[in-house]
C-alpha cells in the first residue's frame, strides 16, 4: 500500500526544497502525477498506522506554512 500526499505552498512558508527534505527524512519521495509525494508501506496499514502518519505529517511540516492532503490507498 502506499501513502499520497499533496502539498498547498505559501510564498510566506518554507521552500518546497526545504519541505522535501523534512518529508524525504520520514520516507515520503516526490513523485510524478496527481501527487506530490508517496510513502510506500512494508505492510497493510491499518487506519491507526495511517492516523498516526497523517500525525507525523503534521508535526514534520508545523511551521513550514503549507497546507497538506494525505491519502492512503
Amino acid at each position: 500500500m502506499k501513502s499520497y500526499l499533496t502539498l498547498w505552498f505559501n510564498s510566506e512558508g518554507k521552500t518546497p526544497f526545504e519541505v522535501t527534505e523534512r518529508l524525504m527524512s520520514m520516507g515520503f519521495r516526490p513523485t510524478k502525477g496527481g501527487y506530490d509525494y508517496v510513502y510506500d508501506w512494508d505492510r497493510r496499514p491499518t487506519t491507526d498506522d495511517a492516523l498516526a502518519l497523517a500525525n507525523q505529517v503534521h508535526a514534520t511540516l508545523k511551521g513550514c506554512n503549507v497546507a497538506f492532503k494525505l491519502e492512503t490507498l
